[in-house]
């Protein structure tokens, strides 16, 4: 609800109050708009160009899923690249990969804000089961991009965060780069902590086995879940390797592109 008070100060001169009754209890909020001695245009920015806003901050909303695509922000790009997250022998670089922001349940029931890092032909597939997901109540611990943990794979997957894009680094990568799912950004990993894979190269579970022998549960991958029949229904692969490896989604190894017409309308 809105209002309007004009009062006129000197000659001629309006100063108008706005008081914006915010819903849901919270104090309203009171805004003086005062001319402009010098107003100035802004000129509209060239398309890789980005805002001077800072980049890693999205607002909370409330209710649905709200996804939004965008091309990589500059602040984001120079932190993927300065922790080794991107190099120039991985498979794709900044103009294949969008950020994908998008509200998330957690384990108490609340609403967060996420993002994803993918490659633009996995996008439209990702909103579609992610926001299938939060309609459906399934929880997820955290989703940041995984540059947030310095490209370290074993730290993001400790910190139960759901993560895609990740050009990993030599020791950590189990493919070779060009073929990789997750270098290529059509690989996502869901709840890490109830959904661990069985690591070959120190036959033990990661991050842990607290959840190894688990059926089912809030946030766990089995077969039959609601996320592995969103995923196959699109035609994802879920736990594409010859070990157990309960977190991982992928279009396929070695990595081929999905849905490639159409995104670019998704973008903002």
């Amino acid at each position: 609800m809105r209002s309007t008070l004009k009062a006129g100060i000197g000659s001629g001169a309006l100063i108008t109050l706005i008081v914006i009754a915010v819903l849901g209890g919270r104090a309203p909020t009171i805004a003086l708009a005062l001319p402009a001695a010098n107003p100035t245009s802004t000129s509209s920015p060239s398309p890789m160009v980005e805002s001077s806003a800072p980049a890693e901050v999205a607002p909370e909303v409330a209710t649905g899923v709200a996804a939004r695509v965008r091309k990589i922000p500059d602040r984001q790009w120079r932190r993927i690249v300065s922790t080794g997250t991107w190099r120039p022998e991985c498979p794709v670089g900044r103009l294949e990969l969008r950020r994908i922001e998008l509200n998330y349940r957690t384990f108490d029931g609340e609403v967060k804000r996420g993002q994803l890092v993918a490659h633009e032909d996995s996008v439209e597939d990702l909103v579609e089961i992610f926001s299938a997901l939060f309609e459906a109540g399934f929880p997820i611990e955290r989703m940041k991009p995984v540059e947030r943990y310095g490209g370290e794979v074993l730290r993001s997957l400790q910190e139960n965060n759901t993560s895609a894009f990740n050009c990993r680094k030599a020791g950590q990568i189990n493919a070779p780069v060009k073929d990789s799912p997750h270098a290529n950004g059509r690989a996502v990993d869901i709840n890490p902590v109830q959904n661990p894979w069985r690591d070959p190269r120190c036959d033990c579970w990661q991050p842990g086995r607290k959840f190894a022998k688990a059926k089912d549960g809030p946030g766990v991958i089995r077969k039959g879940s609601l996320p592995v029949q969103l995923f196959e229904e699109r035609g994802w692969v879920w736990q594409n390797i010859k070990v157990p490896d309960y977190m991982h989604f992928d279009t396929g190894y070695p990595s081929r592109a999905r849905n490639v017409e159409g995104q670019r309308d998704r973008e903002s």
